[in-house]
């Protein structure tokens, strides 16, 4: 359940407009078990940098 980023984030996830848990995770959404990207937002340009590459 990881993002491509490593870190999850209530605003890219795609349950973000229905989600009952986005203020009541302890660790700020870091490992939320619904968290799932959302594929409609671009990956930031970093991010693609990172995939793999030492």
């Amino acid at each position: 359940m990881s993002s491509s980023s490593g870190r999850q984030y209530c605003a890219i996830c795609a349950w973000r407009e229905h989600c009952a848990k986005k203020f009541c995770v302890s660790d700020g959404g870091a490992r939320c078990p619904d968290y799932c990207r959302d594929l409609t937002l671009k990956e930031p340009e970093a991010d693609k940098d990172q995939g793999g590459k030492p």
